[in-house]
């Protein structure tokens, strides 16, 4: 199938499109990519839609609206591609993760964008709502990108550690048989993001300039350090805003610009770290993909914090800033062939888990057993 992914990440910043050639189980050719950013009016109100989600009901206008201006934005994006497809993959916006492990049907998770509009508006049928049925079962509905990861790494050196920084990091370890393991690491992008903003007006920390010149503070970085999700083991995933009330108890939010910002580095860096003691034996190298590999801070504190060798995905071919898009595209066909999305070491699924939703398609899906 000639598919193509979509992506909007916790960083809010914009809508990845990847254009794809898959089976959902081999990926036969990568094509064009590109980033459409939100509008600085999307972004903000994207931002405060964080803040309310738990309190909204499915229908209050100001939802409404952010919901058709960012399908707007995700059709815009697959308009200026410019390329035939035979199914795009949408995730749309998270907006509320609050998943109950292990307690099937307590769970949620919201992503909002309409699927319905999007397949009207381009004509091409729409798999989305890939993580809803995850949650369902009592897995956590993250990370969804694994069974991507293990089919791009197949002739690379195992085991491997792959290894996500968006608003949240996630990581996804892949051994020597092909076992996978993968949950969030913890903040990644997302504090040092708004936390950029209030400091200096920018949408996140250029170049690693603020983190660069300032030092870490032990102390809050302790408090930091001490929060139970890093200890805890996985299957685990976090929302968002999960560390928000964390940091500003540890005193963080009191730092200055310079110092809080390094901090906030140095504690993604070593819950990475912490990371690395849940997997079975370590990885023999970590490959960075998403915003935080392009920030010099980020990647100098981990490595100063891993053992092994910590390099950008580019030095094994891979797009780092497409490939979470890519990953939605070989998603949908999986919808798509009734594949599995999830897995018990990856979500904590009870079983690998078909999922997602087919719209503007009347064909029905003829599951594939895994």
């Amino acid at each position: 199938m000639r598919t193509i992914g979509l992506m909007s990440g916790t960083s809010l910043d914009g809508v990845d499109a990847a254009w794809v050639e898959t089976d959902g189980e081999r990926i036969g050719r990568f094509g064009p990519s590109l980033t459409l950013p939100y509008d600085p009016d999307l972004r903000r109100d994207l931002r405060r839609l964080l803040d309310m989600a738990g309190d909204l009901p499915a229908d209050d206008p100001f939802l409404l609206d952010c919901e058709q201006r960012l399908t707007e934005r995700h059709a815009e994006a697959v308009e200026k591609l410019a390329l035939e497809a035979d199914l795009i993959g949408f995730h749309g916006q998270t907006i509320l993760h609050r998943p109950v492990a292990g307690k099937p049907g307590e769970g949620r998770t919201w992503q909002i964008g309409d699927a319905a509009a999007l397949a009207r508006r381009l004509g091409v049928p729409v798999a989305h709502d890939f993580r809803s049925a995850d949650v369902a079962a009592g897995g956590q509905g993250a990370p969804l990108v694994p069974v991507f990861h293990a089919a791009l790494a197949q002739d690379l050196p195992r085991p491997l550690a792959i290894l996500n920084l968006g608003g949240v990091g996630n990581v996804t370890w892949i051994g020597e048989d092909g076992q996978l393991i993968a949950f969030d690491t913890g903040p990644a992008n997302g504090p040092l993001d708004d936390w950029a903003r209030r400091a200096t007006g920018e949408d996140y920390d250029r170049d690693g300039r603020l983190a660069l010149a300032g030092l870490p503070d032990g102390a809050v970085l302790g408090r930091m350090l001490a929060h139970p999700y890093l200890s805890a083991p996985p299957p685990k995933s976090l929302d968002r805003l999960d560390f928000d009330r964390a940091l500003r108890e540890a005193g963080a939010c009191d730092l200055p610009p310079t110092d809080g910002a390094a901090t906030l580095v140095t504690f993604c860096a070593c819950a990475v770290a912490a990371a690395a003691r849940h997997f079975p034996i370590p990885p023999k190298q970590w490959l960075v993909a998403g915003g935080g590999r392009r920030n010099p801070a980020m990647m100098r504190a981990l490595a100063g914090a891993l053992p092994e060798p910590v390099r950008p995905v580019e030095v094994v071919g891979w797009d780092g800033d497409a490939l979470e898009a890519q990953a939605f595209g070989v998603l949908a066909a999986r919808v798509w062939h009734g594949l599995p999305l999830t897995f018990p070491g990856t979500t904590g699924a009870p079983g690998p888990l078909a999922g997602g939703q087919l719209t503007g398609v009347n064909q029905p899906l003829v599951p594939i057993e895994a």
